[in-house]
């Protein structure tokens, strides 16, 4: 319930505020101020008739992906060179739901690629996270039916986004939800254009405008890339898609498309999915790009176990057969007449290209040692590998992700990371030590995954345990450094933040051994229940100080960025959600929620109200977070509970942090 007063505990903090102004470590800049233009980008496309009264209401949510590159010496903590202006934000912007992730090489980290209906929605919420019935449910149905969908009648097509959408696009069409951004501005993808496809795609038709959803992963010096889906096509009656998705690099604006590094094989090299992750610039000044590719059809030996439940898809007229989804490899001139090929899967593996400075590609090929490409102990299993960051380590680049490991019973998905020889065409795959998993009825661990590398050889990443810790199925966050070999959990051994059954992200890791990411900010019991809340965090990882922030500390971002300033301040209008990237000169990229004039005081569970104490709407936008020449750690103030003493500076230990969360944020895992 909206507080209609102030607490007498509030009215102190906001007096011991008052002579603490310009305090905290970063300040909060907005890619875009309350993100009014970034909102009026994607609300200004069309979209299903039936839904467009829903579409005018609907909350934009923005995310963050990555923030640019710094050049070498640059630090904003000792202000040397410190161009915050200079640092672009990557991102992507979505008016409605996902149905599933753009940027997951298989949906959701499950490499069954089962995830293509309402019902394995809900199975993969209840099993994965062990979530109440009710909450997995209407998760499922929003991100099956989208945002706003007809509870009486979910398949009328009222729904803003949603999977049912794209699964009824040969019909219906398709308008865009989801648009790349780089700083606040919608950027364009060779899918965008017709001469973005290839010659056997001259059968599908004409393209059909804004019919392409996106996202940015990021931007290293003029390059940015990121996956972009097939453009959708009007071919008679029908609307086929060419591909599921594509990777992309920008170059000053001119798009490059990154096909898959397969030769001979026209059904995977057209219809085969790419993502592009990771980038680095080389010593010859080219962009490495590294990602995850199609080598081969997942579908052929057990067609029927990626078929979606057609009643959900709703689409009068057309069925599913099992026996044309197995024929689409075979015929790559009928690719597109075919509703059923709509739904190719594909074994995936680890990929890099380099694209030079004129944006041409020169070089592709394969990083990851794949195994076949289906379990031949289980047909339903495919192998999956991705390369998900790379950096350049003594001048040669190294990449880190996941790869298909063997073990008794299954193929599995574990981080891996992989190094090259000098010309890049063979890349020696190593699992990351002390994450192997075990399987069977003792299984530790659904998955493990490399997010992000420094050019210290340290890596950061996750492992989604299997078991329940604490009344949790924790998603555990791991760093790994080359130089001893040693993988270590960031657990309560590190952070009293860590605590034992606590769901968290490592996204991403700098030249200066500053991680960031998200972490559960509340001690609830999680299993049959609801989602923890969620709130970023940074972790100096090495022996060197970052400014204020000491060696081996750990502190929460809200805690950073606070002032102490009245409760109208730009630092009290945000609390941030997810830290998504940082730079060597340690700008980090974000995801907050924003309550325009503030929130109600400092605290952390402070709510966003209106002058007569109700409830208002917060936006989910895109900020960085730029650290200040000089700070101390007498400039850090720690939010407190509102039930605890009045604020004051401090640098020691913290809390776990209470704050308003964003829905199932657990679900996306992408820096």
């Amino acid at each position: 319930m909206p507080h209609k007063m102030l607490k007498l505990s509030t009215l102190a903090i906001l007096v011991a505020g008052a002579s603490q102004a310009s305090a905290a470590v970063y300040d909060i800049v907005p890619v875009d101020k309350g993100n009014e233009e970034i909102s009026k980008t994607v609300t200004d496309l069309d979209y299903f008739p039936e839904a467009e009264a829903n579409a005018k209401d609907t909350p934009v949510e923005v995310f963050t992906t990555g923030i640019k590159s710094s050049a070498e010496g640059e630090n904003c903590f000792t202000g040397n060179n410190c161009n915050a202006d200079s640092y672009d934000v990557a991102g992507t912007v979505r008016r409605g739901t996902q149905g599933t992730p753009l940027s997951d090489t298989t949906a959701y980290n499950e490499n069954r690629q089962f995830i293509d209906d309402l019902n394995e929605l809900y199975s993969y919420c209840k099993n994965t996270f062990g979530y109440a019935n009710d909450i997995c449910s209407d998760w499922a149905d929003n991100e099956y039916y989208g945002y706003g969908y007809n509870v009486d009648s979910p398949q009328d097509g009222q729904g803003l986004g949603g999977l049912q959408h794209i699964q009824q696009t040969w019909l219906n069409g398709y308008y865009s939800n989801a648009l790349a951004l780089k700083n606040g501005m919608a950027v364009t993808t060779k899918a965008d254009k017709a001469s973005g496809y290839t010659s056997i795609d001259k059968t599908l038709g004409d393209i059909e405008p804004n019919t392409t959803d996106a996202v940015l992963e990021g931007i290293v010096g003029n390059y940015s890339f990121g996956t972009s889906t097939s453009a959708v096509f009007k071919n008679g009656s029908v609307n086929p898609r060419a591909f599921a998705k594509r990777g992309f690099v920008n170059n000053d604006g001119t798009p490059v498309s990154l096909l898959a590094p397969v030769s001979g094989d026209a059904f995977v090299k057209n219809m085969g999915q790419t993502t592009a992750n990771g980038a680095v610039e080389t010593t010859d000044g080219n962009l490495l790009v590294v990602g995850s590719s199609s080598f081969a059809p997942s579908f052929i030996n057990n067609p029927g176990s990626r078929e979606p439940n057609t009643g959900d898809i709703n689409l009068d007229g057309v069925g599913f057969n099992s026996d044309v989804l197995k024929a689409c490899a075979d015929n790559s001139s009928n690719l597109y007449s075919t509703f059923e090929c709509q739904f190719s899967t594909f074994a995936n593996e680890a990929a890099f290209w380099v694209v030079d400075n004129t944006g041409n590609l020169v070089k592709s090929g394969v990083i990851s040692s794949n195994l076949a490409a289906v379990d031949p102990d289980r047909d339903d299993v495919s192998a999956q590998a991705s390369a998900n960051a790379v950096a350049m380590v003594n001048d040669k680049p190294v990449a880190v992700g996941y790869a298909s490991a063997d073990t008794d019973d299954s193929y599995v998905m574990q981080a891996a990371y992989f190094e090259p020889n000098a010309d890049l065409t063979k890349w020696t795959q190593t699992f990351v030590p002390g994450l192997t998993i075990t399987t069977g009825d003792d299984r530790n661990y659904q998955y493990t995954m490399a997010n992000d590398i420094n050019s210290s050889f340290k890596v950061v990443g996750i492992a989604k345990s299997h078991k329940a810790e604490n009344r949790s199925i924790p998603q555990k966050m791991f760093i790994f450094d080359k130089a001893t070999n040693q993988t270590k959990f960031l657990d309560s051994s590190v952070s009293s933040l860590f605590f034992s059954g606590s769901n968290g992200d490592a996204t991403a890791i700098n030249d200066n051994d500053q991680v960031v990411g998200w972490v559960d900010s509340e001690t609830k019991n999680q299993i049959d229940g609801s989602e923890r809340r969620h709130r970023a965090f940074t972790y100096i990882a090495g022996s060197t100080a970052q400014g204020p922030l000491k060696a081996g500390s750990v502190w929460m971002l809200d805690d950073l960025t606070n002032d102490g300033g009245a409760a109208n301040t730009v630092a009290n209008s945000y609390r941030i959600i997810s830290a998504t990237d940082i730079n060597a000169a340690g700008v980090i990229s974000a995801t907050a929620n924003y309550c325009a004039g503030g929130y109600q005081n400092l605290t952390k569970q402070a709510q966003c109200l209106d002058k007569n104490g109700n409830q208002k709407a917060e936006k989910q936008v895109a900020i960085k977070l730029v650290p200040k020449a000089n700070a101390t750690d007498k400039d850090i103030i720690v939010r407190k509970a509102e039930d605890e003493e009045p604020v004051k500076r401090s640098g020691g230990s913290l809390g776990i942090l209470a704050l308003t969360a964003l829905g199932f944020i657990g679900f996306r895992r992408r820096k």
